[in-house]
């Protein structure tokens, strides 16, 4: 992997084999994380593109809550390329902070684009 590797955390169809291998041409390295103080909530996609890609136009987003909260998913290390990947396949209803997941890691997420920083 060249260039600097970035963390994200994904709850989501970023951890679908086939959105994977539409973005980053195959699967990525992933490990299992889980972020504290969010919920999940549903959002209606409407871009075809991502539709086509994820093969469903209702995903999670993710919405600020509180301590009592947490969401499972994976930690995935992507390269300044698939980084900018998935910022283009996420549509403008999500917004992308950094987070503290419950490793210790710090790691991009994509948020509800309402989501105070």
């Amino acid at each position: 992997m060249l260039g600097v590797a970035h963390l994200l955390f994904s709850y989501g169809t970023l951890r679908l084999p086939a959105v994977q291998s539409s973005l980053y041409g195959g699967p990525v390295p992933t490990v299992d994380d889980r972020l504290v103080g969010f919920r999940l909530e549903w959002v209606q996609i409407t871009d075809p593109e991502v539709v086509a890609t994820s093969g469903s136009d209702r995903h999670p987003i993710l919405v600020r809550s509180g301590e009592e909260d947490a969401v499972d998913g994976s930690c995935l290390t992507l390269t300044d390329d698939g980084l900018i990947a998935t910022d283009d396949y996420e549509v403008d209803d999500y917004r992308r902070i950094q987070a503290d997941l419950a490793s210790g890691r710090r790691a991009w997420v994509y948020v509800s684009a309402d989501t105070e920083p």
